[in-house]
């Protein structure tokens, strides 16, 4: 019996030991943000964050104002709720908040990818070679080659020419976003190896298909992933997608294509040369794929479906591109050759570029997260300081913060294609809360550094792709008369929201 009791009392005591160095007993010091652990040891709060993010922060709000710091996992999260005291969160140096230490567990949780030193270094130099200025135009150059192969393939066949097909917007959208940015960036079949450029072609459609499929299928479990929260048979499968794409993206198999991106190329180079294992080159590839194309494509639909239904906005756009089209001395006939979209063209379009920008802004939902790297004071911008632990972590949720605000954006849960609009058509860019600019208006790329290096072909791959609808296709809902579909909840914190349901619609070439 005193045996017994001595081993339950020393498993007490590694229990409490346990409790202690998570944080269980945790007291809220002077200076601190309020502090809300949650009834729920360890876990905290995070059941209703994982099940309402936007929801949860705003009750948290209400009971403790625009700092609190709040139980999660495990983790202590300081959040702030006034757009004016983000600059504080973008700006301070990498020695106190530092976005890399949380990104790596990330991604290695996420992805399987082991993340080496200085690597954020060796990402933002290639991402800034090839994804900004001259490099975005050799991508985005591809990117017009790939999309007319794979959204134009039929373009000249009279068969379809007057037949309406039937399609899911968001399935469809995805698809030739995600194909085309694929192919863009991973290359293309070798017409040598199919024996003339028409098969090499019909492969890459084929093989983009079923990557596709595939990505559906992966991009189902990340939420998931990222929690550390699957079930035993879904975590086999996942483990088993993740296998599939590290031989089909594998350094092998991208060698043996054509017109491979130059920032793939570069980033894969970069890390042989650092000694990374090919193995795990192969699994980084992964990670680019969908930090390139998770979110490019769900962002197309919702902006075609924001237009569908806003016929204004819609007319609006076809006049811009109609003028854009002509101005470039191109013209959309039957026969005739396909139009090239150029990133000068793509420069002309402020209507667009301001409903691309109102869709990020309802639809982008990125949770901003910093690593507190040593005991420090945040500076609000009322002259409030706040005493933060090393350790912890401080996290912005913009669309709550400044994305609804209604302050900031007048009606905010509304579709404004003219938001970001001045009256002479240049770019609005002052917006106010209580009497004082706003800085960070609207924060669908992240900031700091943080923000997405390939925000500039992203918003390129969305123009082209609504571009070459509005050129050459009619379409329409099945049911214009059907709401706008809820956004699945489960998906905020991870970018683009995907919507609930599918919205069914047809669409045929205008000629």
């Amino acid at each position: 019996m005193t045996l017994l009791l001595q081993i339950l009392l020393g498993v007490l005591a590694l229990l409490i030991a346990l409790l202690y160095l998570q944080g269980a007993f945790r007291q809220r010091r002077p200076g601190e943000p309020p502090l809300d652990k949650g009834l729920i040891p360890w876990l905290g709060h995070v059941v209703e964050f994982r099940k309402d993010t936007a929801k949860f922060l705003e009750r948290m709000k209400q009971k403790h104002g625009n700092v609190f710091t709040v139980q999660l996992g495990g983790n202590y999260i300081t959040f702030i709720m006034d757009p004016l005291s983000f600059g504080a969160f973008v700006k301070e140096s990498r020695e106190k908040l530092d976005f890399n230490m949380f990104a790596k567990q990330l991604v290695h949780r996420v992805f399987g990818y082991k993340s080496p030193e200085n690597e954020h270094h060796i990402i933002m130099t290639s991402s800034h070679k090839h994804l900004m200025g001259p490099g975005l135009e050799v991508l985005t150059q591809s990117m017009m080659s790939n999309l007319q192969n794979v959204m134009l393939d039929n373009v000249g066949s009279s068969a379809v020419q007057t037949t309406w097909i039937e399609d899911s917007l968001f399935r469809y959208s995805y698809n030739i976003i995600f194909r085309a940015g694929y192919l863009s960036l991973f290359g293309n079949v070798s017409h040598k190896s199919e024996g003339n450029v028409e098969k090499a072609k019909e492969k890459d459609k084929a093989e983009s298909e079923a990557l596709f499929y595939k990505f559906c299928k992966f991009d189902l479990f990340l939420p998931n992933l990222a929690y550390g929260v699957l079930l035993p048979k879904e975590k086999t499968e996942a483990e088993s997608l993740k296998a599939f794409f590290w031989k089909a993206l594998s350094m092998q198999k991208v060698k043996t294509k054509d017109n491979i991106s130059p920032w793939v190329w570069e980033m894969q180079q970069a890390r042989r040369e650092m000694g990374i294992k090919e193995s795990m080159i192969d699994r980084y590839m992964l990670v680019l794929l969908w930090v390139s194309q998770g979110n490019t494509g769900p962002s197309a639909f919702w902006l075609l479906l924001f237009l569908v239904k806003h016929p204004e906005a819609m007319m609006a756009v076809k006049a811009e591109v109609d003028t854009v089209l002509k101005e470039s001395g191109q013209e959309v006939l039957l026969g005739g050759p396909l139009i090239n979209l150029t990133c000068d063209m793509l420069k002309k379009t402020p209507i667009l570029d301001s409903a691309v920008e109102e869709t990020l802004r309802l639809i982008a939902t990125p949770l901003l997260t910093r690593s507190v790297q040593q005991d420090m004071t945040y500076n609000m911008a009322d002259g409030c300081k706040y005493h933060l632990r090393k350790d912890d972590r401080l996290a912005v949720f913009p669309h709550s913060v400044i994305q609804a605000d209604p302050e900031i954006h007048p009606d905010p849960h509304s579709f404004k294609y003219d938001r970001f609009l001045q009256p002479d058509g240049s770019k609005k860019t002052d917006f106010y809360k209580a009497g004082k600019k706003v800085k960070y208006y609207n924060v669908p790329w992240g900031a700091g550094t943080s923000m997405c290096p390939g925000r500039f072909f992203a918003n390129n791959e969305l123009k082209q792709f609504i571009f070459l609808m509005v050129v050459y296709f009619e379409f329409e809902l099945n049911n214009p008369h059907e709401n706008m579909p809820d956004p699945l909840i489960s998906r905020i914190g991870f970018g683009a929201l995907h919507p609930m349901k599918d919205i069914q619609f047809r669409y045929r070439l205008r000629f």
